[in-house]
């Protein structure tokens, strides 16, 4: 492997390419590794299921049922993945000792374990309230018509302000709040105005909460449609975005939550001439938003060379997919390694060189060496950044992961 390696190292660096910088430039990009892969967006609240257009398919053995189950797979996935990453939660995935609390009364003590289990392994926390799953969600959340729902709602959003912070105040690194919810109509509706104003309000008042903003990164999250909100949608790109820039909050990309034709690599430059910071949720959608494991598809790897481009610390990565089809460990090692792919194989371009040839526009050879880059050995630099990192650098990671589940049977 150290033979394949070298000459991976010398023919990148003919190219004006360094592998080894390259390699340190990734290990210092933190992803934020969702939670609920393990568990299907369950929780710990003892719910019936889940509402809001989530939708979780396939029935594979072993989803994690408690959080000590889930706290052991994210383990044996973090022993897989090179790197040093962040954990991401939502608001179900509260531990209650004692008495349950509903949303609106949850605490910094109802995560402690979270803060205790991040903070022995040096990660970081960030958080998502949930406005999805909860009898008071059915209808509508932060833009609801009843007073009583609506302010429940907001008490939940400034709860989790607070949890944010707490994670950061306990891990020394700043916690990205995200805020989503599935408001909408699955008709045409009669007033797009006043469920967009609700919304206003209510981010207004979860912001009027007093937080450290060096602290909490909020950041709100759009769709372009959902199961049940195929004809509107409350909280949209076009009214995250204006909001996110007047309050000085964060927008949040999705790449399965815009129209199968757009590109979410083509919107990162043009939000970051207007913000120091973007966020990013990556999955893949398969024709909707599905939610499916991260692949090295064009669309990770275009992606990847945005942020690469634009400044790995001015983009904000986090995953979120939930695949019940296939092993859920498997399907975080995957997806993050499949990840870190695109971002090496960013990194392994020579961007200066293509893009003086495009300034100069000589368009003949910048497409020549585009595809000749194409079958440069990528393959040998992760397999060496793998073994730097102390993780399997080919497919026998997967025999520990079999090994694993032999020995964790779970119904």
């Amino acid at each position: 492997m150290n033979e394949r390696y070298e000459s991976a190292k010398e023919l990148y660096a003919s190219a004006g390419v360094d592998t080894e910088a390259a390699m340190r430039k990734l290990a210092g990009i933190p992803i934020s590794i969702h939670c609920w892969q393990g568990d299907d967006v369950t929780g710990f609240e003892g719910g019936s299921g889940l509402t809001g257009g989530i939708q979780v398919t396939g029935n594979y053995p072993g989803r994690a049922r408690t959080p000590e189950e889930l706290m052991a797979d994210i383990d044996m996935a973090l022993s897989l993945i090179p790197g040093r990453h962040r954990l991401n939660l939502h608001a179900s995935y509260a531990i209650f000792k004692g008495k349950p609390a509903d949303r609106d009364e949850l605490e910094p003590c109802h995560f402690e374990p979270w803060v205790e289990f991040a903070r022995k392994r040096g990660l970081g926390l960030d958080f998502n309230p949930t406005f999805f799953s909860h009898p008071k969600s059915q209808n509508a959340t932060l833009s609801s018509e009843d007073p009583e729902i609506h302010a429940f709602w907001i008490r939940h959003g400034q709860a989790c302000v607070k949890i944010a912070e707490y994670f950061a105040e306990e891990l020394g690194t700043p916690s990205l709040l995200d805020i989503w919810i599935p408001d909408g109509f699955k008709e045409i509706p009669a007033d797009r105005l006043g469920p967009r104003a609700r919304l206003k309000d209510s981010l207004d008042q979860i912001l009027s909460v007093p937080y450290d903003k060096e602290k909490v990164l909020i950041a709100a999250e759009s769709k372009v449609f959902g199961i049940g909100m195929e004809s509107y949608t409350v909280g949209s790109h076009e009214f995250y975005m204006n909001y996110g820039a007047k309050n000085n909050i964060l927008c949040l990309l999705d790449n399965g939550h815009y129209h199968p034709t757009e590109s979410v690599a083509d919107k990162i430059s043009s939000m970051l001439l207007f913000s120091d910071k973007v966020a990013l949720h990556v999955t893949r959608s398969v024709r909707w938003d599905s939610d499916h494991v991260i692949l090295l598809d064009d669309e990770t790897k275009e992606m990847a060379r945005e942020i690469v481009l634009a400044g790995t610390d001015r983009v904000i990565l986090a995953t979120d997919f939930f695949d019940a089809g296939i092993n859920r460990i498997a399907a975080w090692v995957i997806g993050v390694r499949s990840l870190q792919k695109a971002l090496l194989s960013a990194l392994l371009t020579p961007r200066d060189e293509l893009k003086r040839l495009q300034d100069e526009r000589r368009f003949t050879e910048l497409l020549m060496l585009r595809e000749e880059l194409k079958l440069f050995p990528v393959g040998d630099v992760w397999n060496q950044f793998c073994v730097t990192n102390n993780v399997p650098a080919d497919r026998g990671w997967y025999d520990l992961v079999v090994e694993y589940e032999k020995l964790n049977v779970r119904e």
